[in-house]
């Protein structure tokens, strides 16, 4: 309530309140008086309502119909076609042959003319259905008649060169059919024109043994045929045939076509194959274009297709306008894609097999770059231009396991440390690899792309990421070239640091995306660069040396150190091994080196520019200090050496006033130095451990309740005091000598009386309890000698009575339980 709005707003308010409660109002007021009005007509004919309800029957539930009127009627159209399709065929087959020639012909004839002629008749009376029925029967009919002529008149001729002419004939009689003014209106013959009008084609191939061109030639003809109808006819049956039907025929003439050019030994082969592939390509960028025409002639308002289907519905609607956007956009693509493959298949035997990727490569190229400079509608330019891409990444796809052991093959010399040199570039990263065949065209494959994705990409929302995809690339190649020329061992080390170098230069781009790249570039070639020099301990130190020199030049700037510091103190870890190795060194000495790096992180911490870069430096350090325990860890005296030397390490860095926990972790590697050394000097004394821990914990925790009054002693000194304690209180109970308990009673006792003295509750209670089972340890044989000679009846009876007492003196035992427990609780 301390935000009201204003005083006429809440007026507003009020009103519209009130105006619903009065509307609501109302609607409860009309419903009171209808049910008030129900109810006093049923009190009044109660007696008449329940005899009606006994004579009158139950109610009929009439169940809805499943189907409705239209799908029965097409339904049993289509059955009576098809059934009567069947008989005739019976009768063609079967009884054809128990009549003569003229009964043969004027049965088939007169009731194929009854059959075509049925639906001009049933269409003047408004049957479209039925009409549709009896011509699809008429069609099949046709079907019947061209067989059965040729088992009567022409048995001797070629089955399949029969099939291809009659399926042509039967395609251009249904076309007319189709087409004449009275038929017109129906929906079939014209799409079954179209279906047949798929085999002439192939079959006249088939039959006149023709080689697979030929065949592949006639499907792309037949689809050529088929787009064509499917751009210039608007009829919805008719096009969505003529589609179906492209598809199919055009994808099988592409892949026979795809595959003669594989598999094309000779320049003709490849040629030819080549010609069907731009057949196809030809097709697909046409019809694209007419789609991409018709689109932007449509958003005009101009230029509509004046083509119409005779006999349709209403000549003045609009006709179609060719494939919408992604269709035109992905025949673009395809027709790219097909004359990619037709220039590069016949380029191909032409040259050496390792050349192959490059020239589809440069075939590929060649298409972005004429689709740039011509006039082409915007869908086919860029269907042109996603074709060369794909091409472009098909390439560099090819190129990638050449990347792949570049990169990851050097990490086999892991298990050949210091085996001897390799002979070359290319033997230093296939020590377990196998090296990919036609690997000499990979850097020309890599630049050309580098090239195309600098150059094209004109968008200043595309140009910084083009720029940095251009960088990979050409890191890419640079890194391959090497194995890929098979240079000298130590040339192609000195390439990768040269690449290291430039692509940490690279890191010093503006852009954030550039520069990580350029990072993540560096680290992945130095990292290639120190595996490979693990063949040789000269190569390794030297490598070593100059990838920690640099990468800690280049963390003077603060926008790499995040990267670039933790990177060399990782290379100057691996180096200090290197050298105790080099130099003979036992792993626990060479520990001492790897110490350093922890050293220099905590003194290079503090001091750099970037405060994301300090956790990242912090952690390799880390990371150094555990693996220089690692290594000392055969050493005990040397262990105990470097973990003290790591606790100096953290203390230091506790001392700044944003580490301030690292102190912990500083307490607790003192601690392990101290058992470590106690274990070397093979002390069994519990104290001697225990001891090293309570002093700090207790100084810890005196600060702190120093600091501040109101922390509870079980939090300041109970750790502390517990530490040494319990232990030398297990080791007490088992001890026979009266040395350690009494150190440990008088102990104990110490602490009771400062608990008591200051009034901690810690101290006083975890004193008192030792003192007493100190005590109890070292009575126990007294004890036991008094119990043996006692009779068997004494301690019962003694503890009989002790229970009297307890129970006489209840209550005030009870007062002061609670007392002890307050005053315990007053203490801090």
């Amino acid at each position: 309530m301390n935000h009201l709005p204003p005083p006429a707003e809440e007026l507003r308010l009020l009103d519209a309140e009130l105006r619903q409660l009065d509307a609501r109002r109302d609607q409860l007021l009309a419903r009171r008086a209808w049910l008030v009005a129900t109810l006093q007509q049923a009190r009044q004919q109660p007696q008449q309502a329940w005899a009606q309800a006994r004579t009158q029957p139950p109610p009929v539930a009439w169940s809805r119909p499943d189907a409705a009127a239209p799908s029965v009627q097409n339904v049993l159209l289509v059955l009576g076609g098809v059934l009567l399709t069947l008989a005739a065929a019976v009768f063609t087959l079967v009884s054809w042959g128990h009549m003569g020639i003229t009964g043969r012909a004027l049965v088939l004839g007169a009731v194929t003319l009854a059959a075509l002629a049925g639906p001009a008749l049933l269409l003047k009376r408004g049957l479209r259905s039925t009409a549709e029925s009896v011509a699809g029967l008429g069609l099949a009919l046709t079907v019947l008649d061209a067989y059965a002529l040729r088992e009567a008149a022409l048995a001797g001729t070629d089955g399949t060169g029969y099939a291809a002419a009659a399926a042509a004939v039967l395609a251009v009689i249904w076309s007319a059919y189709g087409l004449l003014p009275a038929t017109a209106a129906l929906r079939l013959p014209l799409p079954s024109a179209l279906v047949a009008g798929q085999f002439p084609l192939l079959l006249w191939a088939l039959s006149a043994d023709a080689g697979p061109y030929v065949i592949s030639a006639a499907l792309l003809v037949t689809a050529g045929l088929d787009t064509v109808v499917a751009l210039r006819v608007r009829t919805g049956s008719v096009r969505i045939t003529a589609m179906v039907g492209a598809y199919s025929t055009g994808s099988l003439g592409v892949l026979t076509a795809g595959w003669l050019s594989l598999a094309a030994d000779t320049p003709s082969a490849a040629a030819r194959a080549g010609a069907l592939l731009l057949l196809a390509a030809t097709i697909a960028v046409g019809a694209a274009w007419r789609g991409a025409g018709s689109l932007s002639g449509s958003d005009s308002g101009s230029g509509s297709d004046s083509c119409t289907a005779p006999g349709s519905a209403s000549s003045t609607a609009a006709p179609w306008q060719g494939p919408g956007e992604k269709h035109a956009l992905g025949l673009a693509i395809v027709s790219g894609l097909l004359a990619v493959g037709a220039f590069g298949g016949t380029a191909r035997p032409w040259l050496p097999e390792m050349w192959t990727v490059p020239a589809y490569l440069v075939c590929g190229i060649v298409l972005s770059a004429a689709v740039r400079a011509g006039r082409l509608p915007d869908a086919v330019r860029l269907g042109s231009a996603w074709a060369s891409g794909a091409v472009q990444a098909l390439a560099l796809l090819w190129a990638l396991p050449v990347v792949a052991v570049v990169v990851l093959g050097p990490a086999g010399w892991i298990g050949r440390v210091w085996s001897g040199a390799p002979s070359d570039a290319r033997a230093a990263v296939t020590v377990e690899a196998p090296w990919p065949p036609d690997a000499a065209a990979v850097p020309v494959v890599l630049l050309a792309v580098a090239a195309v994705v600098a150059l094209v990409s004109r968008a200043e929302q595309w140009r910084s990421r083009a720029r940095i995809g251009a960088l990979g690339l050409v890191w890419a190649t640079a890194l391959t070239l090497p194995a890929v020329t098979g240079i000298p061992y130590v040339a192609g080390m000195v390439v990768l640091g040269v690449v290291t170098a430039a692509a940490l230069y690279a890191g010093r781009a503006t852009v954030s995306a550039a520069r990580l790249t350029a990072l993540l570039l560096s680290l992945t070639t130095s990292v290639s660069l120190a595996l490979a020099s693990l063949a040789s301990q000269t190569a390794t130190l030297v490598v070593l040396s100059v990838l920690t020199a640099l990468f800690a030049s280049a963390s003077w700037r603060t926008s790499l150190a995040s990267v670039t510091a933790p990177a060399a103190l990782v290379y100057a870890a691996a180096l200090a091994s290197a050298t105790g190795a080099a130099v003979d060194w036992p792993p626990a000495r060479t520990a001492l080196l790897v110490l350093a790096v922890p050293v220099a992180a905590a003194l290079l911490a503090p001091r750099l520019g970037a405060q994301r870069a300090t956790v990242p430096v912090e952690a390799a350090g880390a990371a150094a200090g555990l693996l220089a325990v690692g290594l000392a860890v055969t050493d005990p005296p040397l262990l105990a050496l470097v973990l003290a030397s790591c606790g100096v390490i953290a203390a230091g860095t506790a001392l700044r006033p944003d580490r301030r926990p690292v102190g912990y972790a500083a307490t607790a590697l003192f601690v392990l130095a101290a058992w470590v050394r106690l274990a070397a000097w093979e002390v069994g004394t519990p104290e001697a451990y225990t001891l090293p821990v309570t002093v700090p914990a207790l100084l810890v925790g005196a600060l702190r309740r120093r600091r501040d009054p109101q922390v509870s002693s079980w939090t300041a000194y109970g750790p502390g005091l517990a530490a040494t304690l319990l232990p030398s209180l297990v080791a007490a109970w088992g001890d026979p000598h009266w040395t350690r308990p009494l150190l440990l009673g008088t102990a104990a006792l110490l602490v009771t009386l400062l608990g008591a003295r200051h009034r901690l509750q810690a101290p006083l209670v975890l004193g008192g309890s030792v003192l007493a089972l100190v005590t109890l340890h070292e009575l126990a044989p007294y004890v036991v000698q008094v119990t043996g000679a006692l009779p068997r009846w004494a301690p019962p009876a003694l503890a009989g009575l002790l229970l009297l007492a307890l129970g006489a003196t209840y209550e005030q035992r009870i007062r002061d339980v609670r007392r002890v427990r307050e005053v315990l609780g007053r203490m801090n």
